[in-house]
C-alpha cells in the first residue's frame, strides 16, 4: 500500500449544504474555500438545494433545499413542541433515503474523493439532509471535512424540540472518517464538550492581500440611486434584517448622532419572517431617522432588472459608506466586521460573544458598546465621523490586523493540514 499526502493529490471534492447562493456566510466561505483549494489543483463540485455555480460542476435537488415548501412545514413540526408523530418519523426516514440516494449519485456523476458539508451537520434547518450525508458517510468511509458555522445549541428556536435523537446522531455526527472545523473558540469548545470531538478552527477570512475595490464607472452612481445627497452621511448596515443583528441599536445611534445621516439595510428579512422589519420601519420613523431598506438594489453580484435597472453588488456599497453599523447580538463569526476592515471604514460594533472572545483580543481599532447605545458610544462616533486623520489611523491598523489574522494565507495554510492529514490508498 502506497499512501501521499492528500494536498499532493488532484482531489474531486464535493461541497454539500442546502444552498450555495447569494451573500449569507455560508455561501460567501465556501466560494473562498473552493478558490483556495482550486489553487491547490483541486476540483469542487456542488450538491444543494440552490446553486448558483456552474451548471456542469453542480447537481441541484430541490429537496435538499431548507425553504422547500414541504420542508419548511415539516420543520415547523419538529420545534416548539416536544411530540412528534408517528407520519413525521416516517417521513423523516422516507425523506433521508431519498436524499441519500441522491448523495451516492452525486458521488458517482462527479467521482467525489472527499466531502465538505457546509453547515449542513452543525444548524438543523434541514433534519433529513443531515441524516443523510450522516447515514451517506458511515457507508462510504468517505473522507470529510465537515465546516461547522452555526450550532443548534447557539439558537434558541431549536431547545424545544422533539428531534433530539436525529440532533444527536447528525448535528454533527461523531464518525471517525470525520475531520471538524469550527469558525470560533465557543464553537469549538462546544463541541468537545458536548460531543467530545476536536475541531480545528478556521475563521472566515477576506482576501487581504489584494487591495479592495472603489468607486467606478459601474458604482459612482449609487448614492444617487438610493437617494443620498454628498453631503449626508452614508451609514451602512450590511446585514439581513432579523433580530440577532440588533439594528434597532443602529437607528438609536443616528438618532442621538444629531447629524445628518440616512442608514441603508443592504439584506432582506424573509428567513426568519418580517415582524422584525416592520418594528424596524415603525421604530426609525418614531426616531425620525431616515432608513432605506435597499435589499432590491443589492445582489451578490452586478447585474440589470428586465426594465434595465442596475444592481449593485454588496462590494458597491462599501466605497461611498462614511461608516459602517454592526450591532449583532449573536454572530458566529463576523463577514461584515471583515468586510468593513477590508474596505478600510470605521465601525460601530457590539460587543457580541465572539467578537469579545475571538477579534476584540486582537486588538482592533472601532468604536464599541456593551448592549446599548451609551454617551460615550454617541460621543466618539461624533469625535470619529468629524476627524479624518484619526479615520485613517484606525483603519489601516485593522486592515493590517486582518492581514495577519484573517487572510487567505491563514485559510490556505489550515487546509493543507486538513487535506494532508488524509491517507489514501
Amino acid at each position: 500500500m502506497v499512501t501521499m499526502p492528500s494536498s499532493a493529490l488532484k482531489l474531486n471534492i464535493g461541497f454539500v449544504s442546502t444552498r450555495f447562493a447569494g451573500t449569507d456566510g455560508v455561501s460567501l466561505e465556501t466560494e473562498k474555500w473552493a478558490e483556495v483549494l482550486g489553487e491547490f489543483g483541486h476540483h469542487c463540485f456542488y450538491f444543494a438545494g440552490e446553486c448558483d455555480r456552474e451548471p456542469e460542476i453542480s447537481m441541484v435537488m430541490p429537496e435538499a433545499q431548507y425553504r422547500h415548501p414541504e420542508i419548511e412545514e415539516r420543520q415547523t413540526h419538529f420545534f416548539g413542541n416536544e411530540k412528534r408523530s408517528r407520519e413525521d418519523t416516517d417521513w423523516i426516514h422516507e425523506t433521508t433515503k431519498f436524499l441519500k440516494q441522491k448523495l451516492y449519485t452525486f458521488k458517482e456523476e462527479f467521482n467525489i474523493e472527499v466531502l465538505i458539508p457546509e453547515n449542513s451537520l452543525a444548524i438543523p434547518l434541514h433534519i433529513p439532509l443531515g441524516l443523510a450525508i450522516t447515514e451517506f458517510i458511515a457507508e462510504t468511509n468517505i473522507p470529510t471535512i465537515a465546516h461547522h458555522h452555526d450550532f443548534s445549541w447557539e439558537r434558541k428556536r431549536f431547545l424545544v424540540n422533539n428531534v433530539w435523537d436525529y440532533l444527536s446522531m447528525a448535528f454533527p455526527p461523531t464518525l471517525h472518517s470525520i475531520q471538524h472545523v469550527t469558525i470560533n473558540s465557543s464553537g469549538r469548545h462546544q463541541l468537545a464538550r458536548r460531543k467530545g470531538v476536536v475541531s480545528t478552527i478556521i475563521p472566515n477570512v477576506m482576501q487581504f492581500e489584494k487591495p479592495s475595490p472603489g468607486i467606478d464607472d459601474y458604482n459612482q452612481d449609487l448614492r444617487k440611486a438610493l437617494g443620498i445627497s454628498k453631503d449626508q452621511l452614508f451609514v451602512l448596515q450590511p446585514t439581513r434584517v432579523v433580530q440577532r443583528k440588533g439594528i434597532e441599536h443602529a437607528i438609536e445611534l443616528l438618532s442621538r448622532l444629531g447629524m445628518d445621516a440616512v442608514l441603508v439595510i443592504s439584506h432582506a428579512s424573509g428567513d426568519e419572517g418580517y415582524e422584525y422589519e416592520q418594528r424596524l420601519r415603525k421604530y426609525a420613523n418614531v426616531m425620525n431617522v431616515p432608513t432605506i431598506f435597499a435589499s432590491e438594489l443589492f445582489d451578490d453580484k452586478r447585474s440589470l432588472t428586465p426594465d434595465g435597472k442596475k444592481v449593485y453588488s454588496l462590494w458597491d456599497a462599501y466605497p461611498h459608506a462614511d461608516l459602517v453599523t454592526y450591532p449583532s447580538l449573536i454572530e458566529g463569526f463576523g463577514n461584515a466586521f471583515l468586510e468593513a476592515v477590508y474596505f478600510k471604514k470605521p465601525i460601530v460594533v457590539n460587543n457580541y460573544t465572539i467578537y469579545n472572545i475571538d477579534i476584540r483580543t486582537k486588538a482592533f481599532k472601532v468604536i464599541e458598546f456593551d448592549d446599548y447605545i451609551t454617551e460615550e458610544t454617541i460621543e466618539t462616533t461624533r469625535y470619529v465621523l468629524e476627524h479624518p486623520d484619526e479615520v485613517a489611523r484606525m483603519v489601516d491598523h485593522n486592515y493590517d490586523l486582518a492581514l495577519k489574522y484573517y487572510s487567505y494565507h491563514v485559510l490556505r495554510a489550515r487546509l493543507k493540514v486538513l487535506l494532508d492529514n488524509l491517507v489514501w490508498d
